[in-house]
């Protein structure tokens, strides 16, 4: 089913940084970290904790931050490397600047939400890696279990990071709704398959260990945004045709996983190795970051699918939603558009919502920072709340988020974005 959105559519404090729990340690945390201990699904701080850390806790804080400054410095050079330096990637910096500039008054505020609300817990260890982090965004009612999405988020498979779901985070958590924002490995951190398997982690990590934070392990959604939502859908059918008798252990289930939200992806890959070089992302790196050109079939899910030894799999897939822009020239709408025909004719269960006019970036960040009614996420809240019988259509009503920043510069910014 294709749905049309047009503009207007007839149809449809700082927080203490959570120091990272094992999965095993989840329930005993030790004295040193906060620790979710309220059987209703609170969260009790240690005592003598107030809103600001103490000197060693502000240590420790400097002492992440410089290890992650280098850690991204060394990771910069490196890529610097691999693209060099052309007048196309000086141009797209320019306007990758103008962008966040015009942005920046409610970059500012999210920033602050980020770093300094008690509903916020950064940096929970899922892995042995050293991006093997999430964040956990609490809605402010503590009582009973809370629907829960795990999100990937985008970043052209090279500068993704956790922090970018902090609005996404803010604006679902105030819908009731837990958000864990996955980090994972970049290139040249890592490769496809690197972050792949760094989303599944991620996602595993949450299926099991969820409930300590208040949170439901029965209705956990997966929602993936631009490179994300590529990452997100290739986990999501790694883990059917492992659960089919084709792959490791299984850490988490697809049974668990409710309804799969895409947001502005790419899922054929061999479709996209001429556009992305088009627009600077080139060849060469493009496939570097994809393990080979003979990869590229292995890592595109609309592909993936068709094969005979993903058909059984293509059942075990949950509710797939897809939401695109119809002016988005980072990845055209037509990925969407295919991928939901694909997956209605091989039996699963999508449908695709088409936003007339919307491009890569207004989705994701300049309809949130606009405020008022913002349709995708009312979508997605709307059908997380669907499945939960305690929710009346009252506790539904939020209030219209406040504008971050004034329309002109809103305008402005589409005009001058890179994406």
């Amino acid at each position: 089913m294709k749905v049309e959105l047009a503009a207007r559519t007839s149809q449809t404090g700082k927080a203490e940084e959570t120091p990272p729990p094992s999965p095993a340690a989840a329930a005993a945390p030790s004295a040193a970290e906060d620790a979710p201990l309220l059987p209703d699904g609170g969260v009790r701080r240690r005592a003598g904790c107030g809103r600001f850390a103490r000197s060693g806790s502000f240590r420790r804080e400097v002492s992440r931050a410089a290890a992650e400054t280098f850690l991204l410095t060394r990771l910069t050079l490196i890529l610097l490397r691999y693209l060099g330096i052309g007048y196309r990637w000086i141009r797209q910096f320019l306007a990758l600047c103008c962008y966040t500039f015009l942005l920046l008054p409610g970059f500012i505020q999210v920033v602050y939400y980020y770093f300094f609300s008690s509903q916020v817990y950064r940096s929970v260890v899922y892995g042995d890696q050293p991006r093997n982090r999430l964040d956990l965004y609490i809605p402010t009612s503590t009582t009973g279990l809370k629907p829960v999405v795990a999100f990937v988020t985008g970043g052209a498979w090279i500068i993704g990071y956790k922090g970018w779901g902090a609005l996404l985070g803010r604006r679902l958590a105030e819908r009731g709704i837990i958000v864990a924002c996955i980090d994972y490995r970049n290139f040249p951190q890592g490769t496809i398959g690197d972050m792949v398997e760094d989303a599944s982690q991620g996602i595993s990590f949450v299926c099991n260990n969820i409930a300590s934070y208040g949170g439901d392990p029965n209705r956990i959604y997966l929602v993936g945004q631009s490179a994300g939502a590529h990452i997100a859908a290739c986990a999501l059918l790694n883990q059917a045709i492992s659960e089919c008798g084709e792959g490791d252990t299984l850490s988490w289930s697809v049974s668990q996983i409710k309804a799969y939200f895409g947001i502005s992806g790419g899922y054929n890959l061999l479709n996209l190795v001429d556009h992305f070089h088009r627009r600077g992302l080139y060849r060469s790196i493009f496939l570097s970051i994809m393990e080979g050109e003979e990869s590229l079939q292995k890592f595109s899910p609309q592909v993936m699918i068709k094969e005979s030894s993903a058909r059984s799999a293509v059942s075990l897939l949950p509710h797939i939603i897809l939401f695109h822009g119809t002016s988005d020239y980072s990845i055209p709408s037509a990925e969407s558009q295919a991928f939901a025909d694909a997956l209605q004719q091989h039996g699963a269960k999508a449908d695709l919502f088409l936003y007339e006019g919307k491009t890569h970036t207004d989705l994701f960040l300049q309809d949130p920072l606009r405020g008022g009614r913002d349709k995708m996420l009312e979508e997605i809240a709307s059908v997380i709340h669907s499945e939960d019988p305690d929710v009346s259509a009252d506790q539904l009503v939020v209030p219209a988020a406040r504008r971050l920043v004034p329309e002109f510069m809103l305008k402005l910014a589409g005009r001058v974005s890179p994406f």
